[in-house]
């Protein structure tokens, strides 16, 4: 299976603290059937400064250990994007990490506060479509507008954006109402990608493999299929390919 979203370099995010804890998550990983993980560190402006400099000696840094380890899993980077002003000129400059390509279009991994939908959104959804680039919004499952309101979703769906399901909201880890949101819109086939979003061993670790079998008795094998390993096998392969970031 292809990971698109986790927070497996050490120190850089609110995900793995040390480097013994990033190889304790891909060795957990591996245990789940993960053969490729692209890290995405948060990229917040004012709270994780992550650069694709900074990025990019993270993830070497990370892959060099792995190696040594003995752990089997082909690792790339970009980043998970906070929804923000900052977005424009990072694209403008070639600085911003993207996941992949989807129909010619680079894909940013976006993620909007968990709180609300910040005003201005289809703003930016406009630009950055005026400048072929395709929003994978991370994780809507867990935004308290869109629990309140799940109708919220359209503007974000007519803009042409795609979504990643966060594993572990189907099997009730973040809240019932976040697994009924999770579940209802796995069956409306609203998602692209079911990704892990590992932060930690303990508190959030990859359960990837438990989300494929929750979306196999949900939606069928076939489109478990295509949500943890076709989608993002495709999606990924000119940044794995590459060996480097996508900007």
């Amino acid at each position: 299976m292809f990971d698109l979203h986790n927070h497996i370099l050490p120190g850089v995010d609110d995900g793995a603290k040390d480097m013994a804890e990033a190889l304790a998550l891909l060795q957990l990983a591996q245990q789940q059937g993960i053969s490729h993980m692209l890290a995405t560190p948060h990229l917040h402006a004012g709270r994780y400064n992550n650069s694709a400099a900074s990025i990019n000696e993270a993830i070497a840094a990370l892959q060099q250990a792995a190696t040594m380890a003995g752990i089997d899993i082909t690792l790339a980077a970009a980043a998970e994007v906070r929804i923000g002003a900052e977005i424009l000129p990072l694209i403008e400059q070639q600085q911003m990490p993207f996941i992949g390509r989807y129909q010619g279009n680079k894909v940013l991994l976006l993620e909007l506060p968990h709180s609300h939908i910040p005003a201005g959104s289809d703003k930016l959804l406009a630009w950055l479509a005026r400048h072929d680039i395709t929003v994978m919004l991370a994780h809507p499952e867990r935004n308290r507008d869109l629990l309140a309101a799940p109708d919220k979703i359209q503007p974000f769906i007519k803009a042409g954006c795609l979504f990643q399901l966060t594993a572990a909201a189907l099997d009730g880890d973040m809240g019932q109402d976040v697994k009924a949101l999770a579940q209802q819109w796995l069956k409306q086939g609203l998602y692209h990608v079911i990704a892990s979003d590992a932060h930690s061993v303990k508190r959030r670790p990859p359960k990837l493999q438990q989300a494929y079998q929750h979306s196999c008795q949900l939606v069928g094998e076939e489109q478990a299929r295509q949500l943890c390993m076709l989608n993002p096998a495709q999606l990924a392969e000119p940044v794995f390919s590459a060996g480097m970031l996508l900007n």
